[in-house]
C-alpha cells in the first residue's frame, strides 16, 4: 500500500494527473463522456461506509458488503496499521438476517443494533425490522415483528426506545418485555416522539425522544397534526386502479402541528407535561438533547418567524425552566445542531451573531465565557471537544468561501492550527480520544483521498483509499478542467466556475448553459470532486457547450448580511445577479449571446423559471426540473423562514412567482416534475403549466409518475438526462455541428 502525503507536492502530483488527462483528450482518440457512463456506475468511487470510532480510540469499525455472497459485515480495524484486526459479526452467520445496512453500537460497545428491510418513509425517515445483536453472546434478537422507527439504546444498553404507528415503546432487553409508553398516537392526528413531515424536511432530524443519561427518563416531542391541512398524491404503480397517499402538509400560512414537550419516568410509568416560563402562541421545538446531569433537559423554543431562539434549561424533578440563551436576529436564526456540554455543566454553541457563524463556550447558567473563534469566515463543520486537551476541532472556510479545512483551537481561543494541508474541501472523523482523524479530502481534480493523519500534527500517517482507479478511468475520457474565479455583478464578487468546451478557441462562438441551484445559504461554486450532473456538464462542454455556475447573492458561506440579503423577497435578488452575470458574459467574444440558457433543479427550478421570464431579452432557454413555481405552495418552516407569512407579505410571494409572469416567455422552456414528489409538490408544474395555457405560451414538458423530488430509479435518470440534452441540442445547440 503506497503512502500519500497529500501536501502541496502531492496536489501537484494530482494536478499534473489530471493535466495529462486533459492533453491525452488531445493527443490521442479518447471517447466522450457518454450519458449512459455516467449513471452505469462507470465514475463511481470508493468510500468508507458507516464509519465508527470505537471507544479505546485506537481502533474503529466499517460497514462491508460482500457482492458475491450478497452478505454484510461489520469489521474492525486498527488506527495505527489500518490491518483488520476481526469482523465483529457477518450477516451470514446470524440466523434469519441475510444482510443488514446499518448498525449502531450501544454505548459500551456490548451490543449493536442492526437495520434490515428498510423501507422509506419520506426523505430521512425509514421504517424496517431492527436486531439487537449481544457481542458476548453472539445472539440477535429482533425487537418486533412489526415494522418500527428510530430504535435507541438507552445509555445503560439495557432497553431500547423505538415508535411504532405513532406511539413510543421500550424494550427491556433483559427481560424480553416492551411496554407501550404512549397511546394516543393516531395517524394524521398524533405523532409521539417522531417527527412530522415538515420537521423532518426543514429541521432534519427524524427521532424526537431522548434517552437521559441515568437511563430512567425520555424525553419526547408530541405532535397534534389534527387542525394541519392534507396534502394527496396518486400513486399509479401497475395496478388497474391507482392508491393515493395521505399525509399532513402544512404550506406557508396554514396551521402548523401543535407541538408539546413531555417527560417520562420509567420507575414510576408516569408523564409529565413540560412548562417553561415563557407563553408561546405559534412555535416550534427544533431541538432537544440532555445534559449530563440526569434531570437536567435542554430544549430549543422558537417562533413562527424563527428570528427568535430560546434555549432552555427545564429540571426534570421540580419542572422548573431556566432560560439559558435568549437570540433574535432582523431575518432568521438557523438551528444549530452543535449543542456540547462539558463536564463542568458549561456548554459549546454555535451561532452567526456577530455576523458569521462561529463558536462560543458559555458557562451552564448561560452566561457566556468565550466566544472561541472570529473572523469575517464561517465555521462550517464541528467535530468535537477534547476534554483531555481542552481543544475544539471544527471545519471552516477561512482560506476560502469555496474550500475546506480541518482545525484545532483551545476552548480559551488560543493555539488555532490548521490541521489539513490539501487546497480543496477537507473533512474529518476523529477518533474517540481525538487521537487519530482520517480525512476525506478531493478538489476538483483529486477524487475523494481517505487518509488516516495525526491530530497533534495534521500529518499524512496512513493512506486509506486513494480512488486511483477513477483516474485511471477517466484517463480514456476527454475531461475538461473546471476553472475557478469570481465575477463583479450587482457591486458583489460572485464566486464562478467554468467549464469549456474541448479545444477550446477563442475565436470562436459558444452556446452558454448556466447552472445554479441559489436558495439561501446554499452553495454549488466548490472546490471538489465530481457528482454526477457534473458529468453531465462533461458530456455537454464536449459537445460544445460553455458551463458556468455562479453563486448569487443569498447563497452561502459569506457571511449574514450576504446571505439574508434576499429575506422577504426570495426570487428577486438571486434572478437579478444571473441576469446580470449572463449579460456580462455575453460580451465575452467567445460566447453567443444570441444562445445562452439556464437549468436548475428544486429551488434552481423556481429560479431558471424566472430568470427565463424576468430575463427574456437575455435568456434563450431554461431547464426548470421539479420548481416551486409559488412559495404559496411549499411548507411553513422554509418558507415563512425567509418570508414570513404569505398573510402579511403577500407582494414578496406573488412578485416573484413564476407563474405570474408566464405572459413574459419569448424562449423555449422545458418543465419537468415527478408525481410522488412529496417535497415541491407536482401541484407547482400543473399551476404552471395551466398558467402558460391560458396565456398561449408554447413550452414542453415532462411527468415522471411516482417519482420523488430526486427522480431516478431504474432508467429514470438516464431518460431524464437525455432528454434534457436534446431539448439544448435542438434549442440551444443547433449550430455546434
Amino acid at each position: 500500500m503506497r503512502k500519500f502525503n497529500f501536501s502541496a507536492t502531492a496536489i501537484r502530483f494530482f494536478t499534473a494527473v489530471f493535466a495529462l488527462l486533459c492533453l491525452k483528450a488531445t493527443a490521442q482518440e479518447v471517447k466522450p463522456i457518454a450519458l449512459e457512463a455516467i449513471f452505469n456506475g462507470t465514475f463511481r468511487t470508493e468510500r468508507m461506509s458507516s464509519l465508527h470510532s470505537m471507544h479505546n480510540g485506537k481502533q474503529y469499525s466499517v460497514l462491508n458488503y460482500d457482492r458475491a455472497s450478497k452478505t454484510t459485515s461489520i469489521d474492525i480495524y486498527d488506527y495505527k496499521t489500518l490491518s483488520k484486526v476481526s469482523t465483529l459479526l457477518d450477516s451470514k452467520t446470524i440466523e434469519d438476517i441475510q444482510n443488514f445496512s446499518d448498525y449502531t453500537f450501544s454505548q459500551d460497545e456490548t451490543k449493536v443494533l442492526l437495520a434490515t428491510n428498510l423501507k422509506p418513509v419520506f426523505r430521512h425517515s425509514r421504517l424496517g425490522h431492527y436486531y439487537v445483536y449481544d457481542t458476548t453472546t453472539k445472539m440477535a434478537t429482533k425487537i418486533s415483528d412489526e415494522f418500527i422507527q428510530e430504535p435507541t439504546f438507552s445509555p445503560n444498553g439495557n432497553s431500547v426506545a423505538f415508535g411504532l404507528n405513532n406511539n413510543l415503546f421500550v424494550k427491556n432487553l433483559k427481560t424480553g418485555v416492551t411496554t407501550q409508553i404512549t397511546n394516543d398516537g393516531k395517524k394524521n392526528k398524533i405523532i409521539n416522539g417522531i417527527t412530522d413531515w415538515v420537521y423532518e424536511e426543514e429541521f432534519a432530524f427524524v427521532r424526537a425522544f431522548e434517552w437521559n443519561a441515568a437511563s430512567n427518563k425520555i424525553a419526547f416531542i408530541k405532535f397534534d397534526e389534527t387542525d394541519v391541512p392534507e396534502f394527496s398524491m396518486d400513486v399509479y404503480g401497475t395496478a388497474l386502479y391507482q392508491t393515493q397517499q395521505v399525509f399532513k402538509y402544512p404550506k406557508a400560512g396554514e396551521k402548523n402541528a401543535k407541538v408539546s414537550l413531555h417527560i417520562y419516568d420509567l420507575a414510576t410509568a408516569n408523564t409529565q407535561n413540560v412548562k417553561v416560563d415563557k407563553a408561546y402562541d405559534d412555535f416550534y421545538i427544533p431541538r432537544i438533547k440532555w445534559t449530563n446531569k440526569p434531570d437536567v433537559l435542554s430544549a430549543q423554543y422558537m417562533n413562527r418567524h424563527q428570528n427568535e431562539l430560546d434555549l432552555w434549561m427545564i429540571d426534570a424533578k421540580t419542572n422548573t425552566s431556566h432560560l439559558a440563551i435568549a437570540e433574535t436576529d432582523n431575518a432568521y436564526i438557523d438551528v444549530t445542531s452543535n449543542l456540547t456540554f462539558l463536564k463542568d455543566h458549561s456548554f459549546i454553541w454555535t451561532s452567526e451573531k456577530d455576523g458569521y457563524n462561529h463558536i462560543y463556550h458559555y458557562d451552564a447558567k448561560g452566561q457566556l465565557l468565550k466566544q472561541i473563534t472570529s473572523g469575517e469566515w464561517e465555521v462550517t463543520n464541528y467535530y468535537g471537544y477534547n476534554a483531555a486537551k481542552q481543544t475544539i476541532y471544527y471545519q471552516s472556510v477561512e482560506n476560502g468561501s469555496i474550500l475546506r479545512d480541518v482545525y484545532s483551537i483551545g476552548i480559551n481561543g488560543k493555539h488555532k492550527k490548521r490541521l489539513s494541508t490539501s487546497i480543496g474541501t477537507n473533512n474529518a472523523d476523529f477518533s474517540a480520544d481525538f487521537s487519530y482523524f482520517i480525512n476525506s479530502f478531493s478538489s476538483a481534480t483529486i477524487p475523494t483521498q481517505y487518509t488516516l493523519n495525526s491530530t497533534k500534527t495534521g500529518k499524512v500517517v496512513k493512506h486509506i483509499i486513494d480512488n486511483k482507479a477513477i483516474l485511471n478511468t477517466l484517463a480514456g475520457y476527454d475531461m475538461l478542467p473546471k476553472e475557478f474565479g469570481t465575477i463583479t455583478v450587482n457591486g458583489n464578487d460572485l464566486n464562478m466556475y467554468t467549464i469549456k468546451p474541448s479545444n477550446f478557441d477563442e475565436s470562436k462562438s459558444y452556446p452558454l448553459l448556466m447552472f445554479q441551484y441559489s436558495g439561501p445559504g446554499s452553495q454549488m461554486v466548490a472546490n471538489r470532486w465530481h457528482g454526477g450532473r457534473d458529468y453531465w456538464h462533461q458530456h455537454l462542454a464536449q459537445k460544445g457547450y460553455i458551463i458556468v455556475c455562479v453563486d448569487g447573492r443569498g447563497t452561502g458561506l459569506k457571511g449574514a448580511a450576504f446571505k439574508k440579503v434576499t429575506q422577504k423577497e426570495l426570487g428577486k435578488y438571486e434572478v437579478e445577479d444571473q441576469i446580470a452575470a449572463a449579460k456580462q458574459l455575453a460580451k465575452r467574444p467567445y460566447i453567443d449571446a444570441e444562445r445562452i440558457g439556464i437549468w436548475g433543479w428544486s429551488y434552481g427550478g423556481f429560479m431558471s423559471s424566472n430568470a427565463i421570464l424576468k430575463g427574456n431579452d437575455v435568456f434563450k432557454v431554461a431547464i426548470a426540473v421539479a420548481p416551486v413555481t409559488s412559495w404559496r405552495f411549499y411548507d411553513t418552516i422554509y418558507t415563512e423562514r425567509y418570508m414570513t407569512t404569505p398573510q402579511e407579505n403577500p407582494s414578496g410571494y406573488d412578485d416573484n412567482s413564476p407563474i405570474n409572469h408566464v405572459e413574459k416567455l419569448k424562449g423555449d422552456y422545458l418543465l419537468i416534475h415527478g408525481t410522488a414528489d412529496d417535497n415541491v409538490h407536482v401541484q407547482n408544474t400543473m399551476r404552471m403549466v395551466e398558467a402558460l395555457v391560458q396565456a398561449n405560451k408554447q413550452f414542453d414538458w415532462a411527468i415522471y409518475p411516482d417519482k420523488n423530488h430526486g427522480i431516478y430509479g431504474g432508467n429514470t435518470s438516464l431518460h431524464l438526462y437525455t432528454k434534457m440534452t436534446k431539448f439544448l441540442d435542438e434549442k440551444l445547440g443547433d449550430k455546434l455541428k
